[in-house]
């Protein structure tokens, strides 16, 4: 397995999409049941593959990722060579979890309390799979407007 098996709730958000998967290997509603009580292993090996396959497409399409911590914010653009990085840091007792502290950022970026670096690197591995270990350190995908304005903000 490449990345992790997906979560009860994610398998169940992609419930058609599941069963679309087990056609594609003629596996049925009736068998895929019995598979699952007769033959842990297999189905196991089953929502793997589809896991990853999720995963995949995913990640193809990931173009930003966010992390935010109490007192710093991370964020990236991912394209196909290269990942930009904004690493924002708060010096006082600032909450950026919070609405109101998240707001305090973006009306006073360049507060003296700010420190705000940008850097840029080629993947040392595979894209997707530093994007996915990004995800499962507690990164976010999203659209990107706060990278977006904090690179123009400093470019």
């Amino acid at each position: 397995m490449k990345y992790r098996q997906l979560t009860k709730e994610q398998l169940d958000s992609l419930h058609e999409e599941f069963a679309k998967f087990l056609a594609t290997q003629s596996i049925d509603a009736k068998e895929w049941e019995i598979i699952t009580k007769e033959k842990p292993v297999m189905a196991s090996e089953e929502l793997n593959v589809f896991s990853d396959m999720v995963w995949e497409d995913v990640l193809n399409k990931t173009k930003y990722i966010e992390h935010f911590s109490k007192t710093s914010v991370n964020l990236f653009k991912c394209e196909a060579e290269t990942i930009y990085r904004i690493a924002i840091q708060i010096d006082w007792d600032i909450d950026l979890l919070s609405q109101e502290g998240f707001e305090w950022l973006m009306q006073n970026p360049m507060d003296n309390s700010v420190a705000i670096y940008k850097g840029e690197k080629q993947y040392n591995s595979e894209r997707n799979e530093e994007l996915f270990d990004l995800i499962e350190k507690g990164g976010s995908i999203n659209r990107g407007e706060i990278f977006e304005y904090f690179w123009q903000l400093i470019s």
